[in-house]
Order: structure tokens, then sequence, then C-alpha cells
């Protein structure tokens, strides 16, 4: 007969291997035995006791055991499950039958509740970030193939129905369409993609059938990159996870000692005074208290628990910290430093106005400047594009072109040199351009304005060395800049600046709308980096920069905390960033800030919990008051308590 394979074995299945079963056996044969133990039944005799306590011990002793002798031969001798075999069987030698099944069995339940609170942080991420479609439906000479994503090559055309997951990243072929990005950017709104425009793996099409250009291979997708950020985050361990591994490795040989020194000392002491009773028993269950107590599960699971959900709080709100070191690193944040593009304003610009010079032409001057920007992916080389496609210009898109970082492009073009850029770009070049002090006025819009001076962004073209024309673009700041600045204020974090390539007045303009008091415009990528180490020069400053752009990646490195914004942002930028911003919101930098802050509140208090029961517990323990309940409540209830308290991090939607 073959196996089967229905819900209802899988069901059956499930049952059998339920982990709850065992501690549930346990659990009524402890009862059953204290309830015949209470009416003094004649047949329960000492012998009926030590079999039936036995009994219910095994279903929950067993595997701890097993677990004992795996890390002794592992070499960790003093693990929390070695000191609650020697616990619950010394219990046993001292005849406290009832005591050692209940500390093994409440053990047992603990562990259950740490594992299922872990599961949940797991499935918090996965939930949001397990999106990977299975297949890929590939259009080849008007026939549908079916693939799994990783064998789409890139350029391949993909069909994706309403209702499903875009598996791979790509160009959008269809008019318009609507997609749900919850899954990446925490967003619940639908947001509409046009033509040509990028669609990411992971965004659900919600209206109708679309086509796609694949444009990155599987592995290379902005949902792999984000899945490789979450699952490697848990290997980043902050300071306090580092500390407690290190302080357990210590701690449990050190009261593993102790409880031994609790019996050997007042042995040795009656040797000397034979008036002092020594009964051995009475000893050896204080000892065995002081061991119950002294477990360090609380710490050990739950601090953990904490750093890992707060990463999956961060998540649902489409922040995505690289490892738990970030959570907690952010929280000594009290200078944030942004670029502007892009970061703190939306980088959609438009082509305000255009300016020539000599014979050329408005048609002439778009299709020069917008054929050497066809290849960027700047917002700004965007904009130009799409002016230039309205106006119908035609664009040569093959054309090879050199990028000079921080000033702009160089190009060939019909034998001509091309050069298109920002005013520094001219000026390295020694090539004069427009300027209300040489007497040279722009046309159109820009009469006799110094373009340094122009409260827009200036595009210049060269040709051959001379000056050709112009265009000027404008952006605006996102809706959440301001609440971004405010937000981060009310946090006590007033040391906010500007960092950026733009030109000074439009730096200046910006910062003044914000409430931001320092703005530096006109740097090139290493001039930002020297602002940067001039800010870090002064140890008391704590440095969050907040950028978008590949030429960001080097301040971004170098900063204490660097937060990418993942959706408009550059590859190099969010690969270098600790932090990545799916939204694009800089409010979420306030956010992040006080996810870390909640974190790690709920680690130390979890810390101080667990240190201050145990310590109380532990003296009593030495001192023959507190018996083996207190023990348990000092060891898995404090667990426990610390769990629930860590698991409220992923309740938390503010």
């Amino acid at each position: 007969m073959g196996n089967c394979s229905c819900n209802h074995c899988h069901t059956e299945k499930k049952k059998q291997t339920s982990p709850y079963l065992l501690p549930a056996i346990s659990f009524l044969m402890l009862l059953g035995g204290i309830v015949m133990q209470a009416a003094e039944a004649p047949f329960f005799n000492q012998t009926m006791r030590l079999c039936w306590y036995v009994l219910a011990y095994l279903p929950v002793g067993l595997p701890v055991m097993k677990e004992a002798l795996e890390s002794i031969r592992e070499k960790d001798v003093f693990s929390e499950f070695t000191l609650m075999c020697i616990a619950t069987l010394g219990a046993f030698y001292i005849g406290e039958y009832p005591e050692g099944v209940a500390v093994m069995l409440f053990y047992s339940i603990g562990e259950l509740f740490q594992g299922k609170a872990l599961d949940k942080a797991r499935n918090n991420i996965s939930a949001l970030l397990d999106v990977r479609p299975e297949t890929a439906t590939v259009i080849r000479q008007n026939e549908q193939v079916t693939l799994p994503p990783s064998e789409v090559p890139v350029g391949a055309i993909i069909e994706v129905k309403a209702g499903e997951r875009v598996p791979l990243d790509g160009k959008l072929l269809s008019e318009i369409a609507a997609f749900n990005t919850a899954a990446l950017t925490g967003e619940s709104l639908p947001r509409t993609i046009v033509r040509d425009e990028e669609v990411l793996a992971g965004m659900i099409v919600t209206d109708k059938v679309i086509r796609l250009e694949v444009t990155r291979p599987y592995n290379q997708s902005t949902l792999a990159r984000i899945l490789e950020l979450v699952q490697n985050a848990s290997e980043r361990k902050a300071p306090a996870e580092l500390f407690i591994r290190k302080f357990a490795r210590i701690y449990t040989p050190i009261v593993t000692g102790l409880a031994f020194l609790i019996v050997l000392i007042p042995f040795l002491y009656s040797l000397m005074q034979p008036d002092f009773p020594f009964i051995f028993n009475d000893w050896l269950y204080r000892a065995l208290v002081f061991l119950v107590i002294s477990c360090p599960c609380a710490l050990v699971i739950s601090i953990p628990l904490g750093y890992f959900g707060g990463i999956g709080a961060a998540s649902r709100q489409g922040i995505l910290f690289k490892g738990g070191n970030y959570l907690d690193a952010i929280t000594k944040i009290n200078t944030v430093v942004f670029d502007k593009t892009g970061t703190l304003t939306k980088g959609l610009f438009k082509v305000q106005s255009l300016s020539m010079a000599g014979n050329v032409s408005e048609e002439e001057l778009l299709h020069i400047v917008a054929s050497v920007e066809s290849r960027s992916n700047h917002p700004i080389a965007k904009a130009i594009l799409a002016y230039a496609q309205n106006r119908q210009i035609a664009i040569n898109t093959s054309i090879e072109t050199t990028e000079l970082a921080g000033y702009g492009l160089k190009a060939e073009i019909g034998g001509k040199q091309i050069l298109v850029g920002n005013t520094r770009l001219l000026d390295s070049e020694g090539i004069s351009f427009p300027s209300g002090e040489n007497g040279i006025s722009l046309e159109r819009n820009l009469c006799s304005t110094r373009m340094e001076d122009i409260p827009g962004t200036i595009v210049a073209c060269a040709i051959d060395g001379r000056y050709a024309g112009s265009l000027l673009l404008a952006d605006t700041p996102k809706e959440d800049a301001a609440e971004a600045i405010k937000q981060l204020k009310e946090l006590n974090i007033n040391n906010l600046e500007i960092l950026s390539g733009d030109k000074q007045i439009i730096v200046s303009n910006l910062a003044s709308r914000l409430g931001i008091t320092r703005a530096y415009g006109d740097l090139l990528p290493e001039g930002k980096v020297a602002h940067l180490e001039e800010l870090k020069r002064n140890a008391a400053n704590k440095i969050a920069f907040v950028g978008d752009g590949i030429n960001d990646a080097p301040v971004l490195a170098l900063s204490d905390i660097g937060i990418a914004m993942g959706g408009l942002g550059g590859d190099a930028a969010i690969e270098t960033a600790d932090v990545v911003i799916q939204t694009d919101q800089p409010v979420k930098v306030a956010t992040a800030i006080r996810i870390g802050k909640l974190t790690r509140n709920i680690v130390w208090q979890n810390i101080t919990l667990a240190f201050t029961v145990k310590l109380a517990v532990l003296i009593l323990g030495a001192g023959g008051i507190a018996t083996m309940w207190e023990a348990v409540f000092a060891d898995v209830g404090v667990a426990l308590l610390a769990i629930l308290n860590a698991v409220r991090i992923l309740k938390t939607n503010k």
C-alpha cells in the first residue's frame, strides 16, 4: 500500500506528535500522585510512590537528559539541561519526588513557550518577506512557458495575472497598473506604476494582467536582497546579547560550584564543631534549590528574542535593520545628517525651462542632453528623458558615456566632445557660461541671473569646449520631510544637518523650510566625507547619515549608523547601509530610533527582572527558606514573564 498524503492523515500525524502531549501526561500523573498522597491511599506505599513519580518524570525528563548528554559531548558541561538533570535527580535522591517531577515539568513547559515565542518572532518576519513566487510565466514567441524565477534571463518578457506576486524585478511594458507593495514597504495603499517604470519582485498586481521586461536576475532582485538582509540580521548580535552569552558560560559553572559549597562548607564546619547538626539531605535540598534558581534561561532566551522581535517590528514598518547590533546602536544617535535629493526631496524633477547659446536650437540641445543622460538612473536624468519624450525628441540610447563623479557625464556624438553636468563641470574644464557678472545673459526664464544664484537645479551642456545651453529643473520636499525633522527634535536630536552636491542656495532654501539650521551645498562625495570626518572628531557625536545615491555609499559607511532609502536608493547605498528604509519616508528615521529604544528598554527590563528575582530567591534558597516551588518560579516563571515582555514588541504598531 502506498503512503497516504491526504490532509486527514497529516492532521492525525500532527496530533500524534504534538509537543504538548508528553508534558500533559506528566502533569496528569503528577496531579494524580499528589491527590493519592494527600488521600493517604493504602496502596500508594513508598515503592509505589517512587515508581509512579519516575513514570511521571520520564516523558519530560528523557528529552532534557538527551539534550544534556549532547551538550556534554560538545564540551558544554554546565548547560541549563545539565543543571535541570542534577537538580531533579537530586530531588528524587532525597525523596522529594513531586518536586523533582514538577521542576522538570515546568521547565519543559517553559521551553515549549520559549520555542513558541521564537517561532512567532520568526514567522512575523517570514510572513512579511517569504513572498517568493515559485514560478514565472515567460512569454516566448507569443506562447507561455512556466519556469522557476532563477532560470529566467535578463531581458525576458514575463506575464503576471491580477492577484499574483511579481517574481522578478522588471520594467513595466503595460500602460499603467496598480500594485500592492505591503510585503516590501509596509504600505497598505496600492501604488500606481506606469509604462517603463520599475516593478519590484514581491509586489502583487491588483487590477489586471501585466507584462514586464526582466531587468535583474533572480538572485539580485530587490526581494532577494531584502530576504538576505533579514536572514543575516540575527547573526549580528547586539552588545547585550554577546554579553549574556559570555556571562552564561562563566555564570553557570560558578553557581554549580556554589551549590557544591552549600553542602561542603556546613559539612566541614560540622567536623570542626561537633555541636553543629549537619543533616546531608537538608543541605543537599538547599543546594538543589540553588541550582534550579540559578539557571539563566530567562536571560539566555529573552534577550535575543527581544532583539529579534525588534527587527520583526521594524520590518512591519518597512524598516530593515541588518542586525541587533544596529538596533542597539541607533538608540545612541544624537546627530542626524541628511542627503537632499531623493532623501528629503521627492527626487521627481521637472524641467522648468531651457536656455540656448549660439546657433543651438531647443530640439538639438534636448536631443544631445537626453541622449547623454539616457543610460543614467539618476532622478534628474529620468526627468530630462521624460521631458524629451513628451516633446517627441529623438534620443540616441547607444551613446557611450564616462561618469565624472560629482560633476556629470562626458560623451562623444558625431565626432564632437559633449559635456553634460553641473556648473562645476564647466568650471573644471575652463568653459565660460552665462553669469550676471560677465554680462552674458541667459535666454528665456533665466535672464541676467547668475547660474549659481538660481533656486533650481541646472544641467549645463558644452559642445567642443563651448557652452551650448542649459536646462533648469526643480524638485520638491517629500510630504513627511518636515514631520521627520519635528519628530527627531521631539526625540531630543537637535543636531540636524543637510549635506548635498546641489547648489548652496537650493540647499539653504530647503533647510529653511524644514527647520534645519545647518545646511551645506556644492559638496562632492569627498566633501561629504570630509565634513563627516570633522563631525566625528568630536567623540560625543553619534552620527546617523541618511542617503540614497551611489555617491552616498562612502559617508554611509563612515557614519555610526548608515540609513539608506531603499525604494529609490541605489544598490551601493543599500548594500553599505546598516538600516534600509523601504518606504523612502524620512519620517521612518524617527520610527527606527523609537523601535530601537523600545527594544533596549524591554531588554533591560528583562535583565533587571531576572537578576532581581533570582538574587532574592538564591539568598532565600541558600538560607533554607525557599523551596523547589519558589525555585521553579524564579527560573521558569521569570523566563515566561521575560518572554511575554519581549514578545510585546511584535504587538507594537506605533
